[in-house]
């Protein structure tokens, strides 16, 4: 008897995964809600972004004004609460919970962040938040990054989305008053069209642009979701399921 009970409770994890594909982003999202290395990396990033920062400042001989661009969610503001809510509901992403999420303006600060941002501010540098959130959520962000003192949390230097995720048209349009001196981001995409067009090799990408990253390009930590996950599926209205069941035949192994 005691070998099969034995049996049985090897096999709970299994059936438990099967029933709940969310849990499969549990570690992920414990790790940037508890582990010091989440912290380490982003203060990493954000103090190589400074000393970037000041050498390009040496460089600089544009006659406009300078700013940053930065990404807003899991680059300024941490979203991991919203994350572990989606996982005990069973549930790896709905569209009316973030919204819900969002309206509350509870997202809390991703570390180094608002150092940073302040010291480009007293380098007369401007910040510019391109955001893929909803014009929805505009007000509700807005407010999230101004009870947090980020610097121009404003009108002027808030681009959302209005219909697409491609960032590069609102990047060309600061582009045309403004030098960007540098790009902030947890994706790829937050950087250049170059890695955001569908079926492209991004880590290819990476690898022929490797001198613009920690210099022009400084990316954070976000195991909890991305682009890089796309190309992991195959099919159309894939359930959760059907999601967890691809990304463990996805694997590498020996």
């Amino acid at each position: 008897m005691k070998k099969y009970i034995l049996i049985m409770l090897s096999l709970v994890p299994f059936f438990v995964r099967a029933q709940n594909p969310a849990r499969d982003y549990t570690n992920a999202v414990l790790w940037q809600q508890t582990s010091g290395e989440y912290c380490a990396l982003c203060f990493q990033a954000y103090n190589f972004a400074r000393l970037s920062l000041k050498e390009a400042l040496w460089a600089d001989t544009s006659k406009k004004p300078n700013c940053v661009i930065v990404d807003i969610d899991e680059t300024v503001l941490d979203n991991a609460a919203f994350q572990g809510h989606e996982i005990k509901k069973g549930l790896s992403y709905a569209p009316a919970d973030w919204t819900e999420w969002t309206g509350l303006a509870q997202a809390d600060t991703v570390p180094g962040a608002l150092a940073f941002l302040k010291f480009a501010t007293s380098k007369n540098i401007e910040t510019f938040y391109v955001s893929n959130r909803d014009e929805k959520d505009y007000k509700a962000t807005l407010k999230n990054l101004q009870q947090f003192g980020f610097p121009y949390a404003d009108e002027a230097h808030l681009l959302v989305s209005k219909g697409t995720s491609d960032k590069e048209a609102r990047r060309q349009k600061i582009a045309e008053t403004h030098n960007v001196l540098m790009l902030c981001g947890d994706n790829l995409s937050d950087f250049s069209n170059i890695f955001y067009r569908e079926n492209k090799n991004t880590k290819e990408q990476v690898n022929l642009n490797q001198t613009l990253f920690g210099v022009k390009f400084i990316v954070l930590p976000n195991p909890m979701y991305g682009d890089w996950e796309k190309p992991l599926y195959q099919g159309e209205k894939l359930s959760d399921k059907d999601k967890a069941k691809q990304r463990l035949e996805r694997l590498k192994s020996y």
